[in-house]
């Protein structure tokens, strides 16, 4: 073994002894040195890990060990279990700890680039407050989706019924039949809606002049379709969803195929949860038993899904 392996292999060890301690550093360690003096071992465990399930979304669980869970992969496995269910039988909501929300608008760049939204069309901004009086002052950081409320004013409003509660009770805008009249935007008491006006990040730059080289791939890229709704909408011309009201849909596309929305998939602090509030055993139906739960303006009646621990 070459002096670089050497120190790794110290490192290696020392960073385990301080993490676990005791016993439990001298059982990892005796792990990590089985496998790797061991290839074959550790490919079998990664093929057990990577094998698929009956219902061919991936393996339901990847701690037969018995070690800890990340909370990804526990709502991941939560997720895939409400498909299991009957469409009415499960209830989906987020759940958002702004004790651990540091800020990052991670969620809020994920959700750009998973739906490819244009300028001024954002589906989940981080509102940020400060609070206190100087010197005992502090920051506070409030993402803020669609509420995908059970009892939505923004439906009722809409003179063509584009928007309605599918059947995944997610509120949805239906592009081919929305007239962009923006009655939703107003109604929505979160603020939760934008219209898209059909522009593109190169607007009225020398890319878009095509002054300069690449310009039909900088181009095209921001015109490339999206897949909302389970369908395809390129940006071309003036179609949908250009001209339409638009708004955050849970991610509704990668939820139907055992995916969790990529907000929640990308928060550093694993401050955004989600799952079946239906389901007593999930994540999601833990958090919001508990007393520091809050819905923004329930006074409303709109009856929100997106519940915050404070």
């Amino acid at each position: 073994m070459s002096d670089t392996n050497d120190v790794y292999d110290v490192n290696r060890r020392n960073f385990l002894k301080g993490l676990m301690g005791g016993a439990g550093a001298a059982a990892a360690i005796a792990a990590y040195e089985a496998l790797a003096e061991n290839p074959a071992a550790l490919l079998a465990q990664e093929t057990t890990t990577a094998a698929q399930s009956e219902d061919g979304l991936g393996p339901l669980s990847s701690a037969g060990d018995g070690g800890p869970v990340d909370v990804l992969e526990r709502m991941r496995v939560e997720l895939r279990r409400a498909l299991q269910k009957p469409t009415g039988e499960r209830r989906w909501v987020m759940v958002i700890d702004l004790r651990k929300c540091v800020g990052c608008h991670a969620c809020t760049i994920a959700c750009v680039a998973e739906n490819k939204l244009p300028p001024g069309v954002v589906y989940r901004p981080v509102i940020e407050e400060e609070w206190g009086t100087y010197p005992n002052v502090g920051r506070r950081f409030v993402p803020r989706p669609c509420m995908q409320c059970d009892n939505p004013p923004c439906t009722p409003v809409c003179p063509v019924n584009a928007t309605f509660k599918n059947e995944d009770g997610i509120v949805e805008v239906d592009y081919e039949q929305c007239i962009g009249c923006r009655a939703c935007l107003t109604a929505c008491p979160y603020g939760a809606r934008t219209s898209d006006f059909g522009l593109t990040y190169t607007e009225s730059t020398p890319v878009a002049a095509g002054l300069i080289a690449g310009r039909e791939t900088a181009d095209n890229y921001e015109r490339v379709a999206n897949f909302e709704y389970g369908r395809q909408y390129p940006r071309e011309g003036h179609h949908s969803p250009m001209g339409n009201a638009r708004k955050c849909h849970f991610c509704m596309h990668r939820i139907r195929v055992g995916e969790l929305p990529a907000c929640v998939t990308t928060c550093i602090g694993r401050a955004t949860l989600f799952g079946d509030a239906n389901d007593p055993d999930s994540l999601v139906s833990e958090m919001i038993a508990k007393p520091n739960v809050m819905r923004l303006k329930e006074e409303l009646g709109t009856e929100p899904r997106v519940y915050y621990l404070t």
